[in-house]
């Protein structure tokens, strides 16, 4: 398993400061070079990538596009400890088979190479459920045995009970416990995120 050394950074410590945004790259060699971990975003192109890092960060600092699928670089988002990292969003019907291919390569080799990653969040709209390329994340992600979480969001297109019966049905499509749920509308989920990222995988970094 590939994992990065992280020994001579600042131990990790909860902060009152907000995400922001830090930099773009247009593929591995364009990544920040530093020790800082790293947690993938990873997700459909309609998903609510760029939505979710706004309401963890309070405030606009990622582009919310009316255009599916209109990222095409890794953008790194910052708190004090450690970052974020949005990737393009996957399954995207317009897309040129270049295009399709050019994805692949950027997420495959990010998730296969890249050091600084400790974990991957799953971003998925709680309506849809799981499929063959969420599970070819997964599998991209695997040889390194690295852990996983899966974000629903758009809880507020749901009522309370449908909500909780569409978590409980990705947890078991996705063998995966962690599932958290957020809404852009009611503001709510996204401390749960942040909490459930910062223990789980920062705060016993060495």
């Amino acid at each position: 398993m590939l994992r990065l050394n992280f020994v001579n950074r600042p131990k990790a410590s909860r902060s009152p400061q907000r995400l922001s945004f830090l930099t773009s790259a247009a593929d591995l060699n364009g990544c920040p070079k530093d020790r800082i971990p790293e947690i993938a975003l990873v997700g459909r192109s309609n998903a609510g990538k760029s939505t979710l890092i706004n309401g963890l960060a309070q405030a606009r600092i990622a582009q919310v596009s009316s255009t599916p699928g209109k990222t095409r670089l890794l953008n790194f988002y910052t708190y004090p400890t450690y970052r974020l990292v949005d990737m393009p969003g996957y399954g995207f019907a317009k897309r040129s088979g270049v295009e399709q291919a050019d994805w692949t390569a950027m997420v495959e080799r990010y998730l296969a190479e890249r050091e600084n990653l400790v974990g991957l969040l799953l971003i998925m709209d709680i309506r849809r459920d799981w499929t063959e390329d969420e599970d070819t994340i997964l599998r991209w992600l695997s040889p390194r045995e690295l852990p996983s979480a899966v974000i629903a969001t758009k809880a507020d297109k749901l009522t309370r009970n449908d909500m909780l019966n569409r978590k409980r049905l990705i947890q078991k499509q996705s063998s995966n416990e962690a599932v958290l749920v957020t809404s852009s509308l009611n503001k709510t989920g996204y401390q749960e995120v942040e909490d459930f990222v910062f223990q789980s995988w920062i705060e016993d970094l060495g």
